[in-house]
């Protein structure tokens, strides 16, 4: 961590409904304390389904305490996005990493382990980890 500030957690979601839904079911099983910051992305500035690279800004900019970003996707034209935002260099925090993780189950994991003090390669290998998850 940096300073004592927790890798902040950064949802994006084609929905910003999805967005919201998953940032509040992610805090509430967190442990219910503190947690680290988090913020939803969804959909696009006039409440239409899609991303927006604007709406990604804010809310990394939201939750950057200089420990990280770590930003989970929904869906491919997500992931192109974030990319395309990281290949600028200049329009997300530092250290903001794009996490291959399950959108749900993936923030939970990133959002227990940031609220834990565990710092971003701790927080990306524990919301990968739960592609793992068995359910059956």
């Amino acid at each position: 961590m940096s300073a004592d500030k927790p890798v902040g957690i950064v949802l994006v979601s084609h929905s910003a409904e999805v967005a919201a839904a998953v940032a509040e079911l992610a805090k509430g099983l967190a442990g219910g304390g503190a947690t680290a910051p988090v913020a939803p992305a969804g959909g696009t500035p006039d409440g239409g389904l899609g991303t927006s690279s604007e709406l990604i800004t804010a809310a990394a900019a939201s939750v950057d305490g200089g420990a990280g970003v770590a930003v989970l996707v929904d869906l491919g034209s997500a992931v192109l996005t974030v990319r395309a935002l990281l290949a600028e260099g200049d329009e997300l925090p530092d250290r903001t990493r794009l996490v291959d993780a399950p959108f749900l189950e993936g923030a939970v994991a990133a959002l227990v382990t940031a609220s834990g003090g565990g710092d971003l390669d701790a927080v990306e290998a524990a919301a990968s980890e739960a592609y793992d998850y068995r359910k059956v």
